[in-house]
Order: C-alpha cells, then structure tokens, then sequence
C-alpha cells in the first residue's frame, strides 16, 4: 500500500515560521488518521520500523560516527559523548525498544469508567490522543526513535527537534523509522523530524497554537527554561534529575555499598543516575561507601564530616547539593536519621527519583509517603528510573511536574479523554 502525499513539498529551512506551519498542517492531518487507525496497523508500522533501523544499522552508525567526531572536535563532555554515541548493543536495542512498545496494550479507546446519571444518562471517558506532539531535545539520538514509537501508537503524530550534536544520527534514523512506516502503509508525515538546526525552528514550534497541542522539552536547564518561558503551547516539563540515596543507619552494610556504586556509577549520564548520597549518622560505616566509590573511578565531595573520613574526598561547595553532575562525581553528607534526609532532599530534590536503602520497614514507609518526588524508591538503584524498566517499552522522559503525567511519560501519558455521553431522549428540565 502507498501514501499519498498530503501537501505540497515542504518551504525551505530558512524560513522557520513557514517550515513549522506547514510541518504542522501535515501532522494534523496525518495525527487524524492515526487517531483512527486500529491498534494492530500501529504495531505492523512499528515493527516495520524497527526492521528497517535494523537493515540501515551501517548507515546510522556512519552517521552517529561523524557525530560523534564532530563532538570530540567541538569539546563535548564525556557524559555527553557517552549519551550520544551509538554501537550494534545500543542500536539494537533501540530496535527492540519499538518492537516493545508494538506488544503493549494500546490506550486509545480505552474505558476509564462509566456512570448512569438518575435521569438515566450514561457517562463514560475514554482515552483519545493528543494530536500533535512537539518534542524538543538534546544528545540522545534514541530519543529520535522512542518517541517517534510512542507517539505513533498512542494515535499522536510527532514533530521532532533533536540537537545539533546529534543532528546525522537523528537523521538517519528517522529515514530508517518513516522508511518503515511507509512500507506499511501509515504516513510519513506522521512522523516529522525538523530538517533545520536554527533554534529559530525552536521558537516557531512554541508559537504553533493550534497545530501543536503539546510541547515536551528533554535536555538540559538552558533548554527546558527556554520552553517554559517562551511557549505559547502546553509544556510538559521534565527537568534535571537531582536524585538522592539515603542511607539509613538500618541499612545493611554490603546491600548500601553495592546501591550507592551502582547508582552512581552504572551510567553516569542519564537522567536516573544518583547525584548526591546522604548517610544516617547512626550507619555503622560510611567510609566503606566513600572508599567503594572512589574505587570505581567517582570523584567525592563531601560536608565536612565527610571529608573528615578520607584524603580522597574534596570538601564540597554549598552549589554541590544543587547540581546534577551527570559525570563520576557525587557529593556526599552525613544527617541526622531520616528527618535530616527528608529536610535535604525538600531542600534540593529536583523532584525525580529519590530512594533509601534500610532493613526498617516502618522507616521506608515514611520515606515513600514523605518525599515528594515523581519516583520514590526503596533499596532499588535509582538508575531503574526508566520507562523500559517500568515496563512501558519506552519513555519520552521522566516528568517531574504535576500536571497531566508524573515520572516516565510513555503511552497512557501521551494520551487525554473526552466524556461520551448516551441517552435516549433526555432534555434538561
């Protein structure tokens, strides 16, 4: 089966109003064929496309290549690199990731309840999509892929601007992606990737009341700042990950030592990576987690306390608490039980994942009722902070607001509800 074109050939990059205006027009039109498109036609696309990521793999680790040696040149930080580069593993397992998503429940349509009002009305809502999502972000050519996935099976048609650091990968795997859908018969303008990397492009995409219903940011604060001033379109907000472990004095000793490396050190530049360790000053042995770190190759600073305990660490600034690494380094402070861990991570939580590591059953159920943060964990590496380790095949990002979705955003969070309402002649008195 073939696609019809359904507009005219898209402007020039140089004009970024009328790019975005016509990219919009043709994902509407296309976010309304979806939003009809019955479940197993999205999940053929999907697995269609993950066949061609596949079959194109030489082509986009080519292109992530010369990313990548474009990042070396322009001084990229290692945890950037490491966020940008692609190998088979990764790539693989990009692939697998959309074929996830195609074997989960699709949400649209799906009855959230139903009610018989006295004058026998029947109310139900149902889960519809949002109809054209914008997603604006850095580094990570995966995301290219993973929202891409969502979107499309959610019913939501997708403009995509990823950044210039990952500009060939994103391309490249996004011809592989629309490749695959076309192939199956579903629009390519479903999926949009925005063929410009002048941030005039950005702008635009905020200003599109009317033809983009949602815009998500996923990068750095500079970015997520610059939506949430400027967008005259919802934002749903994810923000950086100021994550926390507290190690309470109940702790067991090899469990807390094995958590903290791990969540620190596993990866250092994702979103989910630990940033700051607090220590019950009641736990028997704190300088077994500071020494366990700085054997795996992390950088410590710590509260005075802390770095009273070893030459290895640094004395840490009052900006360390605040501050979301992204690299082998961590800061570390010593409390007063689990009311000193909840007053620091309120204080300098971002609102993402924060987790305690005890024995204390009654004192990890304090800990999960009293932070506030989208994820809240309990002797789990904060690291699982994941859409895929949720079981959701993949995410957008972890939304650390209130509104609409809270923590890893994927395809219930991609979609709203409207009220269907029935009757049999009722008129209102």
């Amino acid at each position: 089966m073939t696609t019809e074109t359904l507009t005219a050939p898209s402007p020039l990059p140089g004009d970024a109003a009328a790019l975005i205006a016509d990219m919009g027009a043709r994902a509407r039109a296309a976010a309304k064929r979806l939003a009809q498109t019955p479940t197993a036609e999205k999940a053929a696309a999907l697995k269609a496309a993950a066949g061609a990521i596949r079959a194109q793999s030489a082509a986009i680790l080519a292109a992530n290549a010369e990313d990548m040696a474009a990042g070396r040149t322009n001084g990229l930080s290692g945890a950037m690199l490491d966020r940008l580069r692609l190998d088979e593993g990764r790539l693989t397992g990009i692939a697998d990731a959309i074929e996830a998503v195609a074997a989960l429940p699709d949400p649209v349509g799906r009855e959230i309840d139903r009610t018989t009002r006295p004058n026998g009305l029947e109310l139900s809502r149902v889960r519809v999509p949002l109809g054209v999502v914008g997603i604006v972000y850095e580094s990570r050519p995966n995301v290219t892929a993973d929202a891409a996935a969502l979107g499309l099976m959610s019913g939501n048609a997708v403009i995509l601007r990823g950044g210039s650091e990952a500009a060939q990968s994103n391309r490249a795997i996004h011809a592989a992606f629309t490749a695959g859908l076309v192939e199956a018969g579903l629009p390519a303008d479903a999926v949009q990737l925005v063929p410009t990397q002048d941030r005039a492009a950005v702008g635009a995409m905020l200003r599109a009341q009317g033809l983009i219903d949602i815009i998500i940011p996923r990068g750095g604060k500079g970015l997520v700042a610059r939506v949430q001033d400027e967008a005259r379109v919802p934002v749903l907000a994810h923000l950086d990950g100021i994550n926390h472990l507290y190690i309470d004095g109940a702790a067991d000793p090899a469990k807390a030592i094995e958590l903290a490396v791990n969540a620190k050190m596993r990866r250092t530049g994702i979103c989910g990576a630990t940033e700051t360790i607090l220590i019950d000053r009641a736990y028997g042995a704190p300088l077994a987690i500071v020494d366990a770190l700085v054997q795996a190759g992390c950088e410590v600073r710590g509260d005075k306390d802390v770095a009273a305990l070893s030459p290895h660490v640094d004395a840490a600034s009052a900006g360390d608490w605040d501050t979301e690494y992204l690299d082998a380094i961590v800061s570390i402070a010593m409390v007063d039980g689990l009311d000193g861990a909840l007053a620091h991570i309120d204080a300098h939580s971002s609102r993402h994942t924060d987790a305690i590591v005890t024995e204390d059953a009654a004192t990890a159920e304090r800990f999960l009722a009293g932070v506030d943060s989208a994820i809240v964990m309990h002797n789990a590496s904060t690291q699982f902070a994941d859409g895929g380790e949720f079981g959701l095949g993949a995410e957008i990002g972890i939304a650390t607001g209130r509104l609409h979705a809270r923590g890893p955003v994927a395809l219930e969070g991609l979609t709203t509800y409207k009220w269907l309402v029935r009757g049999s002649g009722q008129v209102r008195p």
